[in-house]
């Protein structure tokens, strides 16, 4: 992997982790194209996922400082706003947490990471994206318990190539009705863990695959120049998405996905 590849890769990473047109989907498509071996690449991917990770840290560090502050307010009710709201978040954690650690190989090997995979896994994003927006259900002021666990289902399906984190989780949650200004921070915020706990896999995997195969090294400058890459582009884009998300404009990412996973059904069909 080259200098040129790591920057378009890290950017690409740190746009698509945010923005609901598939991380996952976009990094085996472009890797497709250079011809690189996910395998072999699993560090560089670990840093990328980590980059992304410390973007929305900066993005959100004063929701994440009151958030932590509510929390653990000793003199507040016992079930104050923070604990109720951290909870949530932590219910929306069970499904990614089961399918992450007891069936993400078994994902892996029956859907893999082709490129058919990821066109028809564009289309069910385009599908969510686009209904959500065309659907009025009743609005929620705050998401509720059950809401959470259903978003977190959401979340572990994304773990289909091609199928957006953001894009699920943002979708869903406006299809039960809780309000958009509140459903990208929420999102964002549940994500962290998640990617953290995918980083941590995808380090125990290269270990074990360096222990049993020779590895392809990458430069040096290769990661930093992804990390780099995926940070800053990971700001930009989480801030972006929220502002977004907030204007219902994810639409137009429906309509992109739609186009995108269309030419490649196409292309691996022809």
């Amino acid at each position: 992997m080259n200098e040129i590849q790591a920057l378009l890769l890290g950017l690409v990473q740190g746009l698509t982790e945010y923005l609901p047109v598939s991380s996952s989907g976009h990094l085996a498509i472009l890797s497709n194209f250079f011809g690189l071996d996910g395998e072999s690449s699993l560090t560089f991917t670990v840093a990328v996922h980590v980059a992304t990770v410390m973007s929305t840290l900066i993005i959100l560090w004063k929701e994440i400082w009151e958030l932590l502050k509510g929390v653990f307010d000793t003199k507040t009710p016992l079930w104050n706003d923070a604990r109720r709201y951290a909870t949530a978040i932590i219910i929306s954690m069970i499904p990614v947490a089961i399918v992450g650690f007891c069936f993400k190989d078994q994902v892996e090997e029956v859907f893999g990471n082709g490129l058919l995979i990821v066109g028809i896994c564009l289309l069910v994003t385009a599908a969510l994206l686009i209904f959500s927006y065309y659907a009025k259900p009743r609005q929620k002021e705050e998401i509720g318990m059950l809401d959470a666990f259903v978003i977190g289902i959401a979340q572990a399906a994304a773990v289909l190539p091609g199928l957006s984190r953001s894009g699920s989780t943002i979708a869903t949650g406006l299809l039960l009705g809780n309000k958009k200004e509140k459903l990208a921070q929420f999102s964002f915020l549940m994500v962290i863990p998640p990617i953290l706990g995918e980083a941590l896999l995808d380090v125990m995997k290269a270990v074990k695959g360096s222990a049993e195969t020779a590895t392809v090294a990458i430069p040096t400058s290769s990661y930093i120049i992804g990390f780099l890459a995926a940070f800053i582009s990971g700001c930009i884009a989480c801030k972006w998405m929220i502002n977004l998300v907030k204007k219902g404009k994810l639409v137009y990412f429906g309509i992109y996905c739609a186009i995108v996973g269309t030419l490649l059904i196409a292309s691996c069909l022809i």
